[in-house]
Formats: structure tokens, C-alpha cells, sequence
């Protein structure tokens, strides 16, 4: 203990345990700013408007159905439904050219959890879980197109208060960590 007390006497030694520090911090702050905020989409998407016109969660994102991530819709999925409308209006004309140049669009996806979580939309889609109940209206108008964020802090903490309010009977199993972390 002497040694390191004298050690860090030093002027070196206290600018390198700073800097250390400041390093760790700014790291875990980028961090906390990168998966909170909203990312920028190659289309500024109007769920709201997809939503009005009765376009159900489950038609653009059906991997929910069957497995761990809901998907992305393609551009042939977009373009399903768009081809029978002139691409009038920027981000028609992105999708036009999108498939014009037989590309696929490139989305950002929102909502990123750390590799050492596994979640799985399928159980909670068979459980009638509505999309709502975790990724909040999207049918709101007052969210601007492209600007989708979830609403919630989703975190380990979030998903347990969740487990135990919607399903108390089955909460030991619920809360088993090996159930999302494997």
C-alpha cells in the first residue's frame, strides 16, 4: 500500500489515473447518448399514417410472428403498396429509387439491446401482448415521421416490472435469468 501511496504522489501517475477516468466516463456516456437516441432513418417513415390506413404491426415487421427480431420491411414490401401511387414527394421518390436501383433500404433499427441479452418477440406475440405495450403509440401524429423512439427505457428492470404485473402466477419462471441470458 506504501508503494502505490507513493506512486500516485506523482504528478504523472495522478494525470494517467485522470485521464483513465475521464476515459471511462466519456465511454459510458457515449454510450448511454448512442442507445438513446433516435437514429437517422434512409426514410423518414409516418407510422402514423401507415397506422391510420389500417396497415396492421405484424404486415411490416411478421418476423414477431416467428421469431427474436420483428424484421424490417423490404423494399419490395414497401413497394407492394406504393406502386399504385405516383412517388410524388421525397421519400416516395427515395423508395422509387430504392427500386429503381434494386436495392434494399437500408433501416437503422431503433431499439438495440447488448449481445448478452436475447429477446424473443415470438412468445410475447403469442401471448397477445400488443406491440403498444412496449413500443408505445406509433399511430400518434405528433411523432414525426422518421423520429420513432421507444418510449421506454428497456432495460432488465423494465422488462421484470413488466413479467410481474402481466403474468404474477408465472413470475419465478419470468424472472429465471438463463430465460434472456444465454
Amino acid at each position: 500500500m506504501a508503494k502505490f501511496s507513493a506512486f500516485m504522489k506523482r504528478p504523472i501517475a495522478r494525470i494517467g489515473l485522470g485521464l483513465l477516468l475521464l476515459l471511462i466516463l466519456g465511454g459510458a456516456a457515449g454510450g448511454i447518448y448512442l442507445t438513446q437516441t433516435v437514429p437517422e432513418q434512409p426514410i423518414a417513415f409516418p407510422h402514423s399514417v401507415h397506422v391510420s390506413l389500417g396497415a396492421p404491426c405484424l404486415y411490416c415487421h411478421p418476423g414477431a410472428t416467428w421469431g427474436p427480431t420483428a424484421g424490417l420491411p423490404s423494399t419490395s414490401k414497401c413497394w407492394g403498396c406504393h406502386q399504385q401511387f405516383p412517388a410524388t414527394g421525397p421519400e416516395l421518390t427515395k423508395l422509387a429509387d430504392y427500386v429503381k436501383n434494386d436495392q434494399e433500404i437500408p433501416w437503422v433499427p431503433v431499439t438495440m439491446l447488448g449481445d448478452f441479452v436475447h429477446f424473443n418477440h415470438r412468445p410475447h406475440v403469442a401471448a397477445g401482448i400488443a406491440c403498444e405495450t412496449c413500443h408505445g403509440n406509433v399511430a400518434d401524429p405528433n411523432i414525426k415521421p422518421g423520429q420513432l423512439k421507444a418510449p421506454y427505457v428497456q432495460n432488465m428492470g423494465w422488462c421484470l416490472t413488466c413479467h410481474k404485473a402481466m403474468r404474477p402466477d408465472q413470475f419465478a419462471h419470468l424472472s429465471d435469468c438463463s430465460l434472456c441470458h444465454y
